[in-house]
């Protein structure tokens, strides 16, 4: 393949998980909109955001698997169709519970798409110094594509109706499914290799279990009996699942990968990063606009400096990175994030400057973070199993905005909640402390002064809340690089235990 076809094919599979990507947080600036529209609950709206993450991430395997099996071409374009068509539908919901299951089929579609990205790229780019740069630009597009998101959703607000944030994929679906026709070759999968659709639904079982769960035992009205029996569920059907893995000869994942040690440190490194990415544009961008009252394009624009660091550090860490330590690397980038969000936390109520340059540094070290996981995982994997090691490294990223998103939303819910104080002389239904958008919407029906009460108190709470998040976010980041620390601690003892074993001919 000539070197202008090898990258026109990174332009095409990168436009793919742009889409992929921006659909995770382009409904954070459209969710107030469409609540409203829909009249959706606080619930539905988890599950409209969260549906989309969770159904990905339990399908992921089986897509990557089927990629080396049929090959991975074949997978994209079906993902592409299955994307488009799921995009029309969801562009048109005239209820929450159809807008969900469109999500649903987004994430369908998407799943087909993304291992085969990935696996697109590690065949096409034989160069290491090529594939290394290639793969910075893979991981940029992923995490800025997520940034983005917000931005992108704010702007098509500003002049047409929610739907418009789903349509926006349409063009650019068709023109990718017409190149990748022309441009991107085909390789033969592996017809021997066995499709284990059984694991998928177990494991997609386990992850929705476990974050009903947490909504569950989060929301404010909700079941402990509940949340007690999806996370009983979660966990037996997570352990089905292993069980499984470890009994078959063709595993749908390989688990023996994670006793790798810069396996396992990659995996931790892109599930911590998208958790936090993900979870913090989320709220981030409601406070901006529920608020601050910002517009949804100005609370995207307010953003925009998290996904333009990652854009621009991705792709130079990439060209170098063969150079260095990945253990290093993957600290070196939780630690910036965590200063990040250090820095965003104390400028919270100092000016807008200081915010913005927190968002950048938790950019950048979420853009060297995904860069180094996805530079380490692809390595370790033998090119038989590329598709598998590129599901696995999306389940982390999947999971880990599932995850964020349901965590952080649900504790934001519940701290909220706790401190959501209604004013005196106030007789208005209890679920205004469910959410800051049902209190909004409840004072549309008060008088002025009335109104503007419960809008002052749903804020204070909202604001206690988003301060006790973020600091959280912190926290996890700083405990994440200590966790990856140890591993390469443990790696490099293993190394110089091997090394002694042979000075002494062991």
């Amino acid at each position: 393949m000539s070197n202008f076809n090898r990258w026109i094919v990174l332009a095409i599979v990168s436009s793919a998980l742009l889409l992929i990507a921006m659909d995770m947080t382009i409904l954070y600036t459209a969710l107030p909109s469409l609540t409203h529209d829909l009249g959706a609950s606080a619930s539905e709206k988890l599950w409209i955001m969260n549906g989309y993450s969770l159904v990905m991430a339990g399908l992921l395997p089986a897509m990557g698997t089927l990629g080396d099996r049929l090959g991975h071409k074949k997978i994209f374009l079906l993902g592409l169709l299955v994307f488009t068509a799921a995009s029309l539908l969801a562009a048109f919901s005239p209820e929450p519970y159809i807008l969900v299951a469109a999500r649903v089929l987004l994430a369908v579609g998407a799943s087909m798409m993304m291992p085969a990205t990935l696996s697109i790229i590690r065949i096409t780019f034989t160069n290491p110094r090529e594939l290394g740069l290639a793969i910075g630009i893979w991981g940029s597009v992923s995490s800025g594509g997520a940034g983005l998101g917000p931005i992108v959703g704010g702007f098509l607000l500003e002049h047409f109706w929610w739907g418009s944030v789903f349509l926006i994929n349409l063009p650019i679906a068709v023109i990718a499914f017409v190149l990748t026709l022309l441009y991107v070759p085909n390789h033969p999968g592996n017809k021997d290799k066995k499709w284990d659709l059984v694991s998928s639904i177990q494991i997609m079982i386990a992850m929705v279990a476990l974050v009903y769960s947490i909504k569950e035992f989060a929301r404010r009205e909700g079941s402990l009996t509940l949340a007690i029996v999806g996370a009983v569920i979660g966990i037996i059907a997570l352990l089905i699942f292993i069980r499984r893995q470890n009994n078959s000869i063709s595993p749908l994942i390989d688990l023996s990968l994670f006793k790798i040690n810069g396996f396992s440190a990659a995996f931790i490194t892109a599930l911590v990063g998208m958790f936090g990415q993900i979870g913090v544009q989320y709220i981030v961008t409601q406070r901006l606009q529920l608020v601050e009252g910002l517009s949804p394009l100005r609370a995207g624009l307010f953003t925009i400096s998290m996904p333009l660091a990652a854009l621009i550090v991705g792709p130079l860490i990439g060209s170098i990175l063969h150079r260095f330590d990945l253990i290093r690397v993957k600290i070196a980038a939780l630690l910036i994030a965590a200063l990040g969000m250090g820095v965003y936390l104390w400028q919270f109520d100092a000016g807008i400057i200081g915010q913005i340059i927190g968002l950048a540094l938790l950019g950048a070290g979420l853009g060297i973070g995904m860069t180094a996981a996805s530079h380490s995982i692809m390595n370790y994997a033998p090119p038989e199993k590329a598709g598998m090691a590129a599901s696995i490294e999306e389940v982390a990223y999947e999971l880990g905005g599932a995850s964020g998103t349901a965590i952080i939303g649900s504790m934001s819910g519940l701290a909220y909640t706790l401190a959501m104080k209604i004013p005196a002389g106030l007789h208005i239904p209890e679920n205004v402390k469910d959410s800051l958008d049902e209190a909004l919407l409840a004072a549309e029906g008060l008088p002025s002064q009335a109104a503007e009460a419960l809008k002052e108190a749903g804020r204070a709470a909202f604001d206690q809340s988003f301060f006790v998040i973020i600091a959280g976010v912190t926290i996890f980041f700083a405990i994440a690089s200590l966790i990856v620390g140890l591993i390469g601690a443990r790696s490099l003892l293993n190394w110089c235990g091997r090394e002694d074993s042979n000075l002494h001919g062991g």
